[in-house]
């Protein structure tokens, strides 16, 4: 298998570099000096509600548009100096199908390595590897109109991996794909980090965040707001909260009345999960979930179990954004920072 060449200057700590990038779209200021970095063979997912500048973002590090103002190195290259060095070491997925459907997929996945500069032996290789790697042989000569969305979506993915890049930018990758297609996806992207691929992921799916990223950069009206890994945004956002387990199902209630009166966590803060048979309470140290521990084994209670929970991402979202997480939609298509992709050029 042919691989194009990596950039030998890219650092550990340095796949993508971006700062301080500003991009307008008339009135409209889509990244307002934007700085992000991703480690080489992470995963940076970046959220944000619709209109946030996620698009834009993308857009720019794989050279469909220039900014304002900023600098941003991707593999060791120049953005702006080195579009053409640059375009030969990335690969990307939009937000829609960007294959051309009167082609068998087959042809499609050769086409795009001819692009490349792959030989005709390395492009008919590479072609023939993705697609079983993807699980598309049986439909390789068949023409991309008739797959499903999720075929579609895997045959997107496998010509973004035709030049085996060392940056691949996923937006919103798996926007309308069912659960199995998704989870599918999930791991074929998995599989690149392993093999060494930096990935730059936008979604609005938390779970998809959790399940990809290594770190996460949250940007809001083309600002970042927040960044870090997933734990300690959550830390962030809020205290652990404390999972207690009665070993007697009818000491729910006293447990949690028995926490109120103790004053540990402040009055009315203990509450009840009756379907899951526990109480929930907020804690801020980890003094404090002794003082729980011992203040119910004072009144007698014994515990069948305890754990501790950090916040959701959905609540780390919602109290960094100010907006619920919400799958992508395609009214988002029509905003200015998110037209649609085309296959990047040679």
């Amino acid at each position: 298998m042919t691989r194009i060449d990596k950039n030998p200057g890219i650092g550990t700590r340095g796949a993508v570099t971006v700062r301080g990038l500003v991009k307008h779209y008339g009135e409209t200021k889509a990244l307002d000096g934007v700085d992000l970095d991703v480690h080489e063979g992470t995963v940076l997912g970046v959220l944000g509600p619709n209109g946030a500048g996620k698009t834009t973002l993308v857009r720019i590090l794989s050279t469909l548009i220039t900014p304002d103002s900023g600098q941003a190195t991707v593999a060791g290259y120049d953005v702006l100096r080195q579009p053409r060095q640059l375009r030969r070491v990335i690969g990307l997925t939009g937000q829609y199908a960007s294959v051309d459907e009167k082609l068998p997929g087959w042809e499609n996945l050769y086409m795009i390595g001819r692009l490349l500069d792959l030989s005709r032996k390395d492009a008919r290789r590479r072609a023939d590897e993705l697609l079983e790697r993807f699980s598309l042989t049986e439909a390789a000569k068949r023409p991309a109109s008739t797959y499903s969305g999720g075929m579609r979506r895997r045959l997107d993915l496998a010509a973004s991996m035709i030049g085996s890049p060392a940056v691949l930018f996923l937006d919103e990758p798996t926007t309308g794909l069912d659960p199995r297609t998704r989870n599918e996806v999930w791991q074929e992207v998995k599989r690149m980090v392993a093999d060494g691929v930096t990935v730059l992921l936008t979604t609005q799916y938390m779970e998809e965040a959790e399940q990809l990223a290594s770190e996460l950069t949250v940007v809001d009206r083309g600002k970042v707001i927040a960044n870090g890994r997933i734990d300690e945004l959550k830390a962030r956002v809020g205290g652990r909260t404390l999972r207690i387990r009665p070993a007697d199902p009818l000491e729910l209630r006293p447990t949690a009345l028995a926490l109120d009166e103790f004053g540990l966590t402040g009055p009315g803060s203990a509450t009840v999960d009756i379907e899951t048979g526990t109480v929930l309470v907020p804690i801020l140290s980890d003094e404090q979930l002794t003082a729980v521990v011992g203040a119910l084994t004072a009144r007698g209670i014994t515990l069948a179990g305890i754990a501790t929970e950090l916040p959701s991402l959905d609540e780390v979202f919602l109290s960094l954004t100010g907006h619920k997480a919400s799958a992508p939609q395609d009214a988002d298509a029509q905003s200015p920072e998110s037209p649609e992709f085309a296959e990047v050029a040679v």
